[in-house]
């Protein structure tokens, strides 16, 4: 990931609404979630979750695929994990970080 690309993400999830949006998406896990499922679930209208949908969908963090009449939208963990990536990528000075489960927290820095 670019420094452009983690600025567009991070934007993207700089909204309350989107990163609720986002965080059900990854509970959700591969299955995915249409949108009048999240819309219920999150007590959000229709439309305003069309746009902070198309928000993440610009910055690359959720997928959109097409079954039949409805729209599946998955969080995109390749993105997310590269985001998390670019974040942490010199952390520790550049050691190896010794990390507790099961959150993960660096002992070094």
């Amino acid at each position: 990931m670019i420094e452009d690309e983690a600025v567009t993400a991070l934007a993207a999830l700089a909204h309350p609404q989107r990163l609720r949006v986002f965080r059900s998406l990854v509970v959700a896990g591969y299955e995915g979630l249409t949108p009048s499922v999240m819309a219920d679930r999150l007590g959000v209208a229709r439309n305003a979750l069309s746009f902070h949908l198309k928000e993440l969908a610009h910055a690359g963090l959720v997928t959109i695929e097409q079954q039949g009449r409805n729209l599946i939208y998955r969080a995109n963990f390749d993105r997310m994990n590269g985001l998390m990536g670019y974040l942490t990528e010199h952390c520790c000075q550049g050691e190896t970080c010794e990390v507790s489960s099961p959150a993960v927290v660096c002992r070094t820095c």
